[in-house]
């Protein structure tokens, strides 16, 4: 399991986020980071191509070294000023408070052992008038399809690198002391269970 966590599930979340709808989220959604940039689980840097000139610097944190060896290679072609933090989200991050215009945080809250920790980080360092945009999958409000993800969720996170089919993510950025100012709702192509989404934006309440 370690050579595959390490090895393999990199290049299959690459792969698997790599697609038409979750490409049209971001380019919704990305343009809109302004400033000084926190990205929460950079990944293979897939939100890259689509942020705009008015993101400064952007800082990306993720555990993984070879999804950073990929986004290394998007840095380049695009040209831009990252920084990439090689740590858990739930690790307290090495900023000082309300440094962070934007916060971003995309398919991320799904995989995080305690994102409830994680997103205090961001809370702590996201300026007063600062924002979170979010793209994340989660919970139904349908009750059927709900409850397919409770009872999926205990195989599912073994396979997806820890990704959690159930979890509510309106209610986490709110127990993490975040005010919704933009929230919407849909599932996208494919299994319900695995599709529903949440697209937003927060900002420290």
């Amino acid at each position: 399991m370690p050579f595959y966590k390490k090895y393999i599930l990199p290049h299959v979340i690459d792969l698997a986020m790599r697609n038409k709808d979750a490409s049209r989220l971001r380019a919704l959604w990305i343009p809109r980071a302004r400033g000084e940039v926190l990205e929460i689980g950079i990944g293979s840097g897939l939100n890259l191509p689509f942020y705009s000139a008015g993101a400064h610097r952007i800082r990306g944190v993720d555990p993984s070294v070879e999804l950073q060896r990929m986004a290394q290679k998007r840095v380049s072609e695009h040209g831009l000023n990252v920084e990439f933090l090689s740590q858990s989200a739930e690790e307290p991050l090495d900023l000082p408070a309300e440094t962070v215009d934007t916060a971003v945080v995309t398919w991320t809250l799904c995989s995080i052992p305690d994102p409830q920790r994680a997103l205090q980080q961001v809370r702590r360092v996201l300026k007063r008038d600062g924002h979170l945009i979010f793209i994340e999958h989660g919970r139904a409000a349908d009750p059927k399809v709900a409850a397919w993800q409770d009872r999926l969720t205990p195989a599912w996170k073994h396979i997806g690198g820890g990704c959690h089919l159930n979890r509510k993510v309106d209610d986490l950025l709110r127990a993490a002391g975040f005010q919704i100012v933009e929230l919407a709702t849909c599932y996208l192509p494919g299994p319900r269970p695995m599709t529903y989404t949440y697209q937003g934006l927060a900002r420290p309440s």
